[in-house]
């Protein structure tokens, strides 16, 4: 199975590369106090990149408010256990 998933992550990786020298037609990038260009290939592959990221960011973001309720929810438990005399741990 690891070599499955390292196959295949070499494999979108030369994809990208050559998807980036593929497209080096430079493109003007304008983010109103920045202005600068770019080549086409690498403007579209940092903007994948950058959704990427910033979609695990809202996505772990998201679970936390559920890791805490299941935080608590133990602390709780186990101070119950612990008042009742049931401690094993």
């Amino acid at each position: 199975m690891r070599l499955i998933l390292i196959v295949l992550l070499l494999s979108v990786v030369v994809a990208g590369a050559l998807f980036g020298a593929l497209n080096g037609t430079p493109v003007a990038i304008d983010f109103y106090f920045v202005h600068g260009e770019a080549p086409l290939g690498g403007a579209l592959l940092g903007a994948l990149v950058l959704g990427w990221l910033l979609g695990g960011l809202v996505a772990w973001l998201g679970h936390l408010p559920r890791l805490g309720r299941q935080q608590r929810a133990i602390r709780d438990l186990h101070a119950r256990q612990r008042a009742e005399g049931r401690d094993e741990a």
